[in-house]
């Protein structure tokens, strides 16, 4: 397997790791608002919120594909 296609392999699996990171991690501040403060996040009236939790998971998976990225470059030898 060449260089580049590890890379890319890499790459999407961090991807794919870091959405769902991301989306677990919105979901669960969520969950945590709703039972433990009980307080049900809107995210109708707030546009900052929406946001947040569109954002959150996005930052992630590019966050993921580049670690992805740069573990199979520096472990491909």
């Amino acid at each position: 397997m060449s260089a580049r296609s590890r890379q890319a392999t890499g790459a999407f699996v961090g991807l794919l790791a870091g959405g769902a990171a991301g989306f677990f991690l919105t979901e669960s501040v969520a969950v945590f608002f709703h039972f433990v403060l009980d307080r049900t996040l809107d995210v109708e009236g707030t546009g900052i919120l929406l946001a947040v939790f569109i954002g959150v998971p996005i930052l992630c998976a590019v966050a993921g594909a580049v670690a992805g990225a740069r573990l199979a470059a520096r472990q491909g030898g």
